[in-house]
């Protein structure tokens, strides 16, 4: 406190010394530039006067002022925004970890609205809604000159009741429509399972339960895995995860790291900023770790990739991330309102800044659209060996230990061939982590 008391003593000291030389013109230009934004309030109140009076119907003086501050905000960047008291109580339940409506995250580009992703087991999902769809209209009425929130507030509706929304898809010649059901979305942060040796932690979204379920989650897999030494590693799914709270993407990244730097924020002010340290304790035991992102991982996503890659903790395969490097701050108002505001940039622990960007993966690998094989090249696929000849001798020579051990090496490997028809990018994250386990921990300690 004396610190600051001594600074502010020096500086008006020295403001007294040169106050013959410099008061002058900065007093005019303050003065001159106070005069201008109290012309351009009083030019804001004539207009506002001006609809209110003359406007061909009737206007709502509340809605007005909302859209007024609204429109000021979202001017900055698409991520600023006025939040009435509904959508600041939706965005504290849906930061909670369940909402109601389709399940999906959407931002704006270009006056349209564009889908950063679907969420896992929503009706979105369901309906074939993908990252980087455009939305252009809802129920056939047009979404483009709206804000986000409006846009936001025509999806809404009773769960159960159907909404169809007009979608444009690159590489599609035409919009189609999707009909989506509305439902209640209760959003499961980390979900768990074993894909061969690997223990595969899918994470949907960075709310308040993200870090406790992952947590339990990688416990529950390993103790059913027997132990640490018999799987080969872990994989972190944030394909399609939206992002969310900055301390739980800080929680997750710690959960891995020894030590070292998170992430850092830069504001507008050096003493804005803040730095985050990861803290001793490695959740995976030091087993490889691969972190699968595309182009729907966003955010605080990007904050766990960002950081696991430059400390070469993890592999990152997939898919360029969105590339949103901001920090939004969100600042109670009264009447129970809120106003959403980027204060920071954040960078990863190498010092790169990923806004626009996004996280580049070690190795790209694409997802292939599915396709299903006709009913000719499934008989085809079956008459393509010995056994599938008529009249074909039968193996005598094994025994019935040697071929029940065939047989489940043969079911592994279907099961494998299975995940990369319906996921190619986990089945190449398992065949690396797969590769890694077997080089043995000295040279995934020289990666």
């Amino acid at each position: 406190m004396k610190k600051m008391i001594f600074a502010a003593v020096g500086g008006a000291a020295i403001g007294l010394v040169a106050t013959t030389q410099i008061a002058g013109p900065v007093l005019a230009q303050e003065t001159q530039s106070n005069t201008s934004v109290y012309e351009q309030l009083d030019l804001f109140g004539d207009i506002f006067e001006r609809i209110r009076s003359n406007y061909v119907e009737e206007v709502d003086d509340r809605e007005l002022i909302e859209a007024a501050i609204n429109g000021m905000l979202t001017s900055l960047d698409p991520h600023s925004s006025y939040l009435s008291p509904d959508a600041a109580q939706r965005m504290r339940v849906s930061t909670s970890g369940e909402f109601g409506g389709l399940g999906i995250e959407v931002t704006q580009e270009e006056g349209w609205v564009k889908v950063v992703s679907p969420m896992d087991g929503t009706p979105a999902e369901a309906a074939g809604v993908l990252a980087g769809d455009f939305i252009t209209a809802v129920d056939g009425e047009s979404v483009l000159g709206l804000t986000l929130d409006e846009a936001v507030r025509m999806m809404r509706g009773p769960v159960g009741a159907e909404i169809i929304v007009t979608i444009v898809r690159e590489g599609e010649v035409e919009p189609f429509d999707v009909s989506i059901i509305r439902d209640t979305i209760k959003l499961t942060a980390v979900r768990g399972r074993t894909e061969g040796d690997a223990v595969v932690m899918r994470i949907t979204t960075f709310n308040e339960q993200t870090f406790p379920n992952l947590s339990a989650g990688m416990e529950e897999q390993v103790e059913e895995a027997g132990g640490f030494d018999n799987i080969d590693g872990i994989v972190l799914d944030l394909r399609n995860n939206p992002g969310g709270l900055l301390s739980q993407a800080v929680y997750v990244a710690d959960a891995f790291l020894d030590a070292g730097e998170i992430v850092s924020t830069r504001g507008r002010e050096a003493a804005d900023g803040d730095r985050f340290n990861a803290t001793p304790g490695d959740l995976a035991e030091g087993k490889p770790i691969v972190v699968l992102i595309n182009g729907g991982s966003a955010s605080a996503s990007e904050i766990v990739a960002g950081a696991l890659q430059d400390h070469r903790r993890a592999i990152v395969i997939g898919t360029n991330s969105f590339g949103k490097g901001s920090v939004q701050t969100v600042v109670p108002l009264s009447q129970d309102g809120a106003m959403r505001l980027t204060t920071a940039r954040y960078y990863t622990p190498s010092g790169r800044s990923i806004q626009s960007l996004g996280i580049s993966p070690d190795i790209i690998v694409e997802q292939p659209r599915p396709r299903e094989e006709t009913e000719e090249e499934a008989e085809e696929r079956a008459q393509r060996s010995e056994a599938g000849l008529r009249g074909s001798l039968e193996n005598d020579s094994l025994s019935e230990d040697e071929i029940r051990q065939i047989e489940e090496d043969r079911a592994r490997a279907e099961t494998a061939a299975a995940l990369r028809e319906d996921d190619y990018q986990l089945a190449y994250a398992i065949d690396i982590l797969k590769g890694l386990n077997a080089l043995g921990p000295t040279a995934q300690a020289d990666n």
